[in-house]
């Protein structure tokens, strides 16, 4: 392993500041938040920050969670319609009256910054965090067995289909896959992105390549309260990224990424 998460995410985003001191004017990237999340909260100073670090500018709508979808929907509109915002990203969750897919399809697919609508130009932040992480890893992708375990629209899916485009064999494995067969794709796989939410689910009940590279996209807590991945730690495999300092990070930079793109091709 070439460089940790924290030093590659450290070094790309010196490069992104110069990028953005050549541009005519700093990017800008809209947030609306419309929960009191915790989560959210950290999440969302957090990509505020890392705007900061690059240069570019971020903008938060704090609604309150009891704002109505049609009040949600009329900002949406407001900032697509901005020529001053070229990012556009609604924090979920969202409230139990607010329609996810409705809000997601608002969002203008120019400034889909996330890479959620459909008819995005985007690829999602955290699928182009990782392979953009482990192409600078020379992992090279091409005829390699990849295991994505998760089938979320937010990671599991768009990883599977960013794979499949960098010509791996991919597998999706499930709630509904045998335990058997879980067994026999993660000891074939040379890469494995976990993505469910399941603290140390992948364990040495498992055998692993010893060449494989363990992506852990989780985010649980334990029984001490601290933020540990749906792997346990040290698992005898080539790479395997950390939880915390790992993916969030990778994630957050694909993020700063895409915003800059969509600065420069409006």
């Amino acid at each position: 392993m070439g460089m940790t998460i924290k030093e590659f995410v450290a070094q790309e985003k010196v490069a992104l500041s110069q990028e953005v001191g050549s541009l005519k004017r700093a990017p800008h990237l809209v947030i609306i938040q419309a929960n009191d999340n915790p989560a959210s909260h950290a999440y969302v100073r957090g990509k505020i920050k890392d705007c900061d670090e690059v240069g570019a500018l971020a903008t938060l709508c704090l609604l309150p969670p009891d704002t109505s979808e049609e009040y949600l929907l009329e900002k949406v509109a407001e900032y697509n319609n901005d020529p001053e915002v070229d990012g556009l990203i609604v924090q979920l969750p969202l409230p139990d009256h607010i329609s996810e897919a409705k809000v997601k399809l608002a969002v203008n697919p120019a400034k889909d910054v996330d890479g959620f609508h459909p008819l995005t130009k985007f690829i999602p932040c955290t699928p182009k965090g990782i392979v953009d992480y482990l192409t600078a890893e020379g992992f090279a992708f091409q005829g390699k067995n990849a295991v994505v375990l998760g089938r979320s629209e937010i990671v599991g899916k768009p990883m599977a289909k960013l794979l499949l485009s960098k010509n791996c064999n991919v597998t999706v494995l499930h709630s509904k896959t045998t335990e058997e067969d879980k067994a026999f794709y993660i000891a074939h796989a040379d890469l494995i992105v976990v993505a469910i939410g399941r603290l140390g689910f992948l364990d040495n009940r498992f055998q692993y390549k010893k060449d494989a590279v363990i992506v852990d996209v989780g985010i649980n807590r334990n029984e001490e309260g601290k933020l540990r991945g749906d792997a346990i730690p040290d698992l005898p495999v080539a790479i395997q990224t950390p939880v915390p300092g790992g993916v969030g990070l990778l994630t957050r930079l694909a993020l700063v990424k895409n915003l800059i793109l969509a600065a420069k091709t409006r």
